[in-house]
């Protein structure tokens, strides 16, 4: 069989299969910094949607993560998420297997009426919407660093009880490595890529690999 043919009758689960076997061996020949099985997992799950190792050096991991997460999805925590594109990335339907679901408040209309008139982002004002929900919760800000922000104001003054866990990926350039570095220093466990990079792709796919494991894994890794 050619090599074009080989493309034309890859299926999607061979495609996956074949890149994770890709990811896996590039990571082997990299002097990357120690991580736990489910840790990896995470890594690899981002890099997959990125094609980018840098990742391999910039997602820091708080020590309970991956463990807080899996286990919070696992009793049915709600995903809170800073754009509609994080939210169209996450399988809602193995999170809707264990009770979640997602939240994004950002397109509201009472949202955007009420940052209007204070002076604020709406990624700020849907924050402090998100922490009026009940049960457990988990952010996923891929876009908006002012969500972060806004995260670390309410966690500071006690008008948001600690989630279990923030995911903390925003892309650019104006005040994203400086919220990013906010949330390391929080209270919070966290999942953070450090520097510039980062994206609702990334917070998606972080989301997703934490779904998957506590899918698949009966312990917790």
């Amino acid at each position: 069989m050619s090599q074009m043919e080989e493309l034309e009758f890859a299926t999607p689960a061979t495609i996956e299969a074949r890149s994770f076997s890709i990811i896996e061996s590039e990571l082997a020949s990299r002097d990357v910094q120690e991580l736990s099985a489910g840790e990896l997992q995470v890594l690899k799950r981002v890099i997959h949607t990125t094609a980018d190792f840098d990742y391999a050096y910039n997602l820091r991991f708080s020590h309970h993560a991956v463990h807080n997460g899996m286990e919070a999805l696992r009793k049915g925590a709600h995903i809170v998420t800073d754009t509609t594109m994080v939210a169209a990335g996450i399988n809602k339907r193995v999170l809707a297997s264990f009770g979640g679901a997602v939240h994004t408040f950002v397109a509201n209309e009472d949202v955007a009426e009420e940052a209007k008139r204070r002076g604020v982002t709406r990624s700020a004002v849907a924050m402090e919407r998100a922490a009026q929900l009940e049960g457990s919760l988990l952010f996923a800000v891929g876009n908006a660093p002012t969500a972060l922000v806004s995260l670390h104001d309410l966690l500071g003054r006690g008008a948001l009880r600690a989630p279990a866990l923030v995911i903390a990926v925003p892309v650019g350039f104006v005040n994203v490595v400086e919220s990013k570095e906010l949330i390391l220093g929080a209270d919070v466990e966290s999942i953070v890529a450090r520097g510039r990079k980062g994206g609702s792709n990334v917070a998606a796919a972080i989301c997703n690999a934490l779904l998957y494991l506590a899918r698949d894994n009966e312990e917790v890794p």
